[in-house]
């Protein structure tokens, strides 16, 4: 399965659960998306097939190419974007996103509406402020609070995985007596700071709290308040980078690789 069919069928055994919702916007936003072309491309403009329905009009994506040559059973064109990329281009076309229609569990029919309010919260950034602790605290946050919270975290992590070495959510006393919580990544570098803020920013969005509220700081392994943090703070550790053959990126057709047969219906 993958994490967005993990999130649609929680969402599914659990309905009522905005949390669950919510992760399935997060997963797909995060999702590498096949998106179905009507042509092959010319440059760097695209044509996606476009599906009329009684609901309205709809292109189609699919989270493997494999879902994606199941659904259409002969080779056809294709581009891979990232979900947020998909739905941003799409606003205000009036057009919907199915995804993974027919060919698994987890399809699911994404309307106008719903694409643009996808965009709208994605395109939330971080506020910069600065403020100097006084001391840090192990996090009170009730049990109920942090079943929502470290899911979404977890899953944030495997975007950066490589980028920090852990990261430590605690308490913290500002000075002027302010309170609040902190989450410290170790290591980052600076060049990946703001789209790792960003990254944990989503992550508060899409958890399901209501007015949640957390400061994201980064810190070197032998910073002092690191060392102070691993005693007090609930460590969370991130996923180690796995090294990928570093491939051309560009649209391509399934089936046509050898290694990749389509898969026939």
């Amino acid at each position: 399965m993958t994490p967005y069919d993990r999130a649609h069928a929680a969402m599914e055994a659990d309905p009522e659960n905005e949390a669950a919702r919510l992760a399935v916007y997060d997963r797909l936003a995060d999702a590498e998306l096949f998106l179905l072309l009507e042509e092959e491309p010319e440059g760097e403009d695209i044509r996606p097939q476009l599906f009329e329905t009684e609901e309205g009009d709809f292109v189609l994506a699919f989270d493997t190419e494999e879902r994606l040559a199941a659904f259409v059973g002969e080779p056809a064109p294709y581009a891979a974007l990232p979900g947020r990329v998909i739905a941003q281009n799409l606003v205000g076309e009036g057009v919907g996103l199915g995804v993974n229609l027919g060919v698994a569990e987890s399809a699911l029919l994404l309307p106008p509406e719903a694409l643009e309010w996808l965009t709208h919260t994605l395109t939330h950034a971080p506020e910069a402020t600065e403020a100097r602790p006084v001391s840090f605290e192990a996090p009170a946050l009730p049990p109920a609070i942090l079943g929502l919270l470290l899911p979404a975290f977890e899953a944030k992590f495997a975007q950066i995985a490589g980028l920090a070495s852990h990261a430590l959510l605690a308490g913290v006393i500002y000075e002027g007596g302010r309170r609040g919580h902190v989450l410290a990544l170790v290591g980052a570098p600076e060049a990946a700071q703001p789209g790792i803020a960003k990254a944990m920013g989503e992550a508060l969005t899409f958890s399901g709290l209501e007015a949640g509220e957390l400061d994201v700081t980064f810190l070197a392994a032998e910073d002092p308040a690191t060392a102070h943090l691993l005693e007090t703070a609930l460590v969370l550790h991130l996923p180690e980078r796995v090294e990928e053959e570093v491939q051309e990126l560009r649209p391509t057709m399934p089936g046509m690789d050898p290694s990749k047969p389509p898969i026939l219906r």
